[in-house]
């Protein structure tokens, strides 16, 4: 009875403890926001506009600007019957954001289609993926020793330093640049990455350049259209592409931007924003009340709205931007130092020759399906991959090399009609999209742009060059309205904090 007792005003006390905290943080909220406005749909957008909701509450406007299809940079292309990714195709194991995405909004992953991978020096495969672990193992074992079994560990340690930020901001902790969130997240480890080339970093790991040209370059261009001098914290990110498990959404990537959207109850603004201006208005009762007013351009002609809380979620880089910013001291620019990476993304239907890859014995034997180039001078591709509908009906198997099917080119010129005829034996269908679809990684990264571009003005594209990739623009918008939310609130206590891991470590 007596332990029943205290346990009963144990209970107690905690409640009125909570309660009382709950009351006096609640009395310590100002009043909330009444319209914010995120500029771009595209993954970073729309994830925007989903944790702003979530911190922010119901009463919010928020208002999503986007000129163009929903998306972005995850968009599609229909060839025949069929819909493909043009975009970004893969997601890994690992991004817990993406993988919460598809569950909050009922969506399902694409039914998997194994694959297999070649490596093309040019003029011939210099590697073939066989349908046995053992045998692929020991070809690179003999090749290149223990390196791509210390590659992947190498891999998996930074992975494993990546992931304390889901902890982070579940414990609602944001960061006010770049640096900051991958200082707590990877320490001064992270900020060597992101400052030295992936080729720096490996080699000073103990890996051979060899290796490095084989089989690490492969990589970073097929998921960068870079070679090996890349960030190295970018590198990372590429040859994590290699693990298996990777996925895709049901129906198209793209589906996420427009589902958190939808559940975020914004408004999608279709318009083009001209620029943005910040106003202040003197007020004889008060402090003076300060507003973004964004000027935008639709269908309808020209018009402008005010917003207490703008999130820019577009690249501000010449090619990708052009909006005007006004009445701000400091300046803002339009265009920040850089460049993206123009990317080409070619769908062509049709029988593919495999003479193009040095092959002699009949294409009936090709079993590969993704075939990786490396970094040889003049090359006309990135990558060549077989193409699988965006939704796999029960029964589809992948058509052989021999057969007229769906081949996805990635490369940094547009395909001419020479190349083509070079590379195909017939055709009937060629879909090209041109991307600006990533920055131009160049080391070492003096200065990444800020989060914060005035008060209550933030950008969430400053994440792309550390690392350009779908789990790290939802990474960053989860920041962006986190760093909202508590500057717009005064908590700064949830902001910039060190020593994050060793702390939460502690309390759990």
């Amino acid at each position: 009875m007596i332990v029943r007792t205290l346990s009963v005003k144990a209970l107690l006390l905690l409640w009125i403890f909570y309660s009382c905290r709950s009351l006096s943080s609640s009395q310590e909220l100002r009043e909330p926001p009444t319209k914010i406005a995120v500029v771009g749909a595209g993954i970073g957008g729309a994830a925007a506009a989903f944790y702003l909701r979530q911190e922010f509450g119901p009463g919010v406007k928020i208002d999503v600007f986007e000129p163009g299809e929903v998306g972005g940079r995850l968009a599609t292309a229909k060839i025949g019957n069929h819909e493909y990714e043009t975009g970004g195709a893969v997601i890994h194991p690992l991004n817990l954001h993406m993988k919460q995405f598809i569950d909050k909004l009922g969506l399902s992953t694409c039914k998997d289609v194994p694959s297999k991978m070649a490596i093309f020096d040019g003029s011939e495969l210099t590697f073939e993926e066989s349908d046995w672990f053992i045998v692929n193992f020991l070809r690179m074992l003999w090749r290149y020793g223990l390196n791509y079994l210390r590659m992947q560990m190498w891999v998996e340690s930074v992975l494993d330093k990546f992931m304390r930020i889901y902890q982070y901001q579940q414990y609602s902790y944001s960061f006010t640049s770049v640096e900051r969130l991958l200082h707590a997240m990877g320490g001064d480890d992270f900020l060597r990455l992101i400052n030295q080339t992936l080729e720096e970093t490996m080699i000073a790991e103990g890996f051979s350049q060899i290796f490095l040209n084989d089989v690490v370059a492969p990589m970073t261009r097929i998921s960068y259209g870079q070679s090996v001098r890349i960030n190295g914290f970018v590198g990372a990110v590429s040859l994590a592409g290699a693990d298996s498990g990777l996925w895709s959404v049901d129906g198209g990537n793209k589906k996420v931007c427009s589902g958190l959207l939808y559940h975020s109850k914004s408004e999608l603004i279709r318009a083009r924003v001209a620029s943005i201006s910040f106003k202040a208005r003197p007020s004889k009762k008060g402090p003076s009340s300060s507003f973004y007013e964004i000027s935008y351009v639709d269908d309808a002609g020209a018009g402008h709205s005010l917003y207490d809380i703008v999130v820019i979620a577009t690249p501000l880089h010449q090619g990708k931007s052009d909006i005007l910013f006004s009445g701000f001291s400091p300046a803002i620019p339009s265009q920040f130092p850089g460049s993206y990476h123009q990317v080409f993304s070619t769908l062509i239907h049709g029988v593919l020759n495999t003479s193009y890859l040095g092959i002699t014995r009949p294409a009936s034997e090709l079993t590969v399906s993704d075939v990786l180039t490396t970094d040889c001078k003049g090359s006309a591709l990135y990558s060549l991959t077989s193409a699988d509908p965006v939704h796999i009906v029960t029964g589809y198997s992948r058509p052989p090399a021999s057969h007229s099917k769906v081949w996805k080119v990635l490369s940094p010129q547009s395909l001419g009609q020479e190349e083509l005829q070079r590379m195909f034996l017939s055709w009937d269908s060629v879909s090209e999209t041109q991307w600006l679809a990533y920055p131009a990684y160049r080391t070492p990264i003096r200065h990444t742009p800020p989060f914060i571009l005035h008060s209550r003005l933030y950008y969430l594209n400053a994440v792309e060059w550390a690392a350009s990739a779908m789990e790290m623009s939802a990474i960053s918008a989860r920041n962006v309205a986190l760093l909202a939310h508590h500057r717009w609130h005064g908590q700064t206590g949830r902001i910039d904090q060190e020593d994050l891991h060793t702390r939460l470590r502690g309390e759990l």
